[in-house]
């Protein structure tokens, strides 16, 4: 069995990682189910505050994965989420390449909808790109999408935790303003979202840099290759320079979204719907649907080893295209024989090691003689970064 945190979630098998932190697909004792579990590497007020600002985020919304609960035990802080099995929109290009017009026009619908949510709440995401947009496993089934990793979000007016002329976010997935210093606010988040669209079309990601230099020299250009031009009316507003020329909210983008799929043509007879599959895999050793001690779920047949489910990897799969100058793609190693034999598999997030066991006493768990200095030194520094974070909200 995995290593009980906190007396409460017991860590099953490590799914992704992330700049500050591992995430865990782990067992909820209290809520019977398995939720994914943000486990922090770090103790430092810095990592803390983020971790503060992050999990206090609370959006209700089918479309928006945001912290559901938090715990602290020993040197570590961890918060969890629901259980997202379908990896990330990085793992439905690596499985696909280009997606049919119709197909990203639902994506970015859901896209928007959830945005708004957030930016109803006053917050500017500031990271918003493919491999944070989580998928739930539906099949060939309507696409269901989910925007996570609120680590660096920040609600407008709330004071930075860098200097103001160090950008925080995705190299190729800022917005001109924000290389220039800006304060963060919402049409940066929609340029990103068109930065996605393009990377859903195209299947890879959209040279921004090129993009803004052909606006800036040749105003907008008429619509690329595999881009409908009813759909490009919407992102090339989405991918403007000036944020001023930009949809100025995400409702508004979603309605203009909406009167252009209007116009879209209809698919081909024929066309391969596209299928978002189980990302994670089978549970472990020890562990089934119903919790800890089990029965396994039966593994999925003619599948190899999943990609990690929660990870900062982008697959890039389509040759180069017509339209803008863009990266040229990377390779993409193969799956292993008897697994989907037509569809590449993005490279996995590499798995953290697992957390040292912890013994465990009646009643929770008994940290080690020699890491109370260290729990202590956590809790002081958690207690430091909520009261720092609720000064800013005065």
């Amino acid at each position: 069995m995995g290593e009980v945190f906190a007396g409460r979630y017991e860590l099953v098998d490590p799914i992704g990682r992330g700049g500050a932190g591992a995430v865990w697909r782990a067992w909820d004792q209290r809520r019977r189910r398995y939720v994914a579990a943000k486990v922090l590497l770090q103790s430092d007020a810095h990592t803390l505050l983020r971790f503060v600002r992050e999990q206090a985020l609370r959006i209700d919304h089918p479309h928006v994965l945001a912290p559901a609960s938090w715990a602290a035990d020993d040197d570590k802080v961890l918060f969890t989420m629901d259980l997202v099995a379908g990896g990330s929109l990085a793992h439905v290009i690596g499985d696909y390449g280009p997606l049919p017009p119709r197909f990203v026009s639902v994506l970015l619908d859901q896209l928007l909808s959830g945005l708004a949510a957030v930016h109803a709440e006053g917050v500017v995401h500031r990271d918003i790109k493919p491999a944070n947009i989580l998928m739930e496993a539906t099949g060939t089934g309507r696409p269901h999408l989910r925007l996570s990793d609120f680590g660096i979000s920040m609600r407008k007016g709330e004071p930075r935790l860098t200097e103001t002329d160090f950008v925080v976010g995705t190299p190729g997935y800022f917005a001109p303003e924000q290389l220039m210093g800006a304060e963060p606010d919402f049409p940066a988040d929609l340029f990103a979202v068109g930065l996605v669209a393009l990377y859903l079309l195209w299947g890879r990601k959209p040279d921004s840099q090129a993009l803004v230099e052909h606006f800036r020299a040749h105003g907008v250009p008429s619509a690329p290759e595999g881009v409908p031009a009813p759909l490009w009316d919407v992102i090339s507003n989405l991918l403007h320079p000036d944020p001023e020329s930009r949809f100025r909210t995400a409702t508004g983008a979603r309605k203009a979204l909406a009167e252009a799929v209007q116009l879209l043509p209809e698919a081909p007879d024929g066309e391969d719907p596209v299928e978002v599959f189980d990302q994670l895999g089978p549970l472990p050793a020890g562990f089934g649907p119903g919790g800890p001690g089990t029965a396994a779920a039966e593994p999925a047949v003619g599948f190899g080893p999943p990609p990690a489910a929660y990870g900062p990897s982008e697959p890039v799969t389509a040759p180069e295209t017509g339209g803008f100058h863009l990266a040229p793609p990377a390779p993409v190693p193969p799956m292993e024989a008897g697994t989907r034999p037509t569809t590449p598999a993005p490279p996995a997030t590499p798995a953290s090691p697992a957390p040292p066991a912890a013994p465990a006493r009646s009643g929770g768990i008994a940290p080690p003689p020699a890491k109370v200095t260290a729990g202590i030194l956590t809790a002081a520094l958690l207690c430091f970064a909520v009261g720092v974070w609720a000064l800013t909200q005065l």
